[in-house]
């Protein structure tokens, strides 16, 4: 297996995506509504009653024990000491005004605001799912001690999903052409081997059909993070996992080419 890290260039697709508007960023509060106590009764029965003060008080406290239990929450189940809670995000689409959850807002924040690309992000109806494609070009090394070197050359596709439900985003990683018959079980002893050894996420043969109904077999990689119970630092989490999935992918690649008959389909 080669030692050196292979070096990843990305490549931004093409496809033209309008930007959308700024996103609408407010504080959801409650207003109180102000009760008006009813005026008291004089008493017109001369038998004495008994006042009930002792059992108001004890009801009071009651509740503010229950309430003082109840975790302080915002509509997402984030704390209050997490960096979006209570706030509320939404872009504009061609179907209207789309909201978007926390682990969504970080992948977008991430992709837009940090690298500058267009927004390419497709957000479910009820906002619980959201994916973004794209694809890189990867570059093997020039250190002379890698199996792929500067010249050789190929294309990556890539899928990020959004679970906000799980507050899971995954990151999938495609050799973007179909495995021939002849180099597949070449590549599943590679995967074998390479797995134990891949410190992050996971090599992994893809089987679906074509539009042929045809079955096709894809080299991926996967890897995921879970942004749940992370406070501070979602857009962080997200870039480490894509920045060392593609480290690691890449030095799966370079391994798997000591085989020349897989290295010749990578290049095809």
């Amino acid at each position: 297996m080669a030692t050196k890290k292979a070096t990843t260039k990305k490549k931004v697709a093409t496809k033209a995506v309008k930007k959308s508007p700024a996103k609408k960023v407010t504080k959801k509060t409650v207003a109180k509504k102000a009760v008006k106590r009813p005026a008291a009764k004089k008493a017109v029965i001369k038998k004495p009653t008994s006042k009930k003060p002792a059992v108001k008080k004890s009801t009071a406290k009651t509740s503010k024990k229950i309430a003082n239990k109840s975790p302080k929450v915002d509509q997402y189940g984030l704390e209050k000491d997490d960096e979006f809670y209570g706030l509320y995000f939404a872009k504009s689409t061609k179907k209207g005004l789309v909201e978007v959850k926390p682990c969504t807002f970080s992948l977008m924040y991430w992709w837009k605001g940090l690298l500058g690309y267009p927004d390419m992000i497709e957000i479910s109806k009820n906002s619980n799912t959201a994916m973004l494609q794209f694809e890189s070009t990867f570059g093997g090394g020039d250190s002379g001690e890698t199996e792929l070197t500067e010249q050789d050359v190929l294309d990556i596709d890539h899928i990020i999903e959004v679970d906000e439900e799980e507050m899971l985003v995954s990151l999938y990683s495609y050799v973007p052409i179909p495995i021939p018959n002849k180099v597949l079980g070449a590549i599943e002893l590679s995967v074998l081997n390479i797995n134990p050894e891949t410190r992050y996420g996971s090599l992994e043969i893809c089987t679906t059909e074509n539009e042929d109904g045809e079955t096709e077999h894809f080299l991926r990689y996967r890897a995921a993070t879970y942004l749940r119970g992370i406070k501070s630092g979602k857009v962080e989490a997200i870039e480490n996992m894509v920045t060392n999935g593609s480290e690691f992918f890449g030095l799966a690649l370079d391994a798997m080419c000591v085989n020349k008959s897989i290295k010749k389909w990578l290049l095809s």
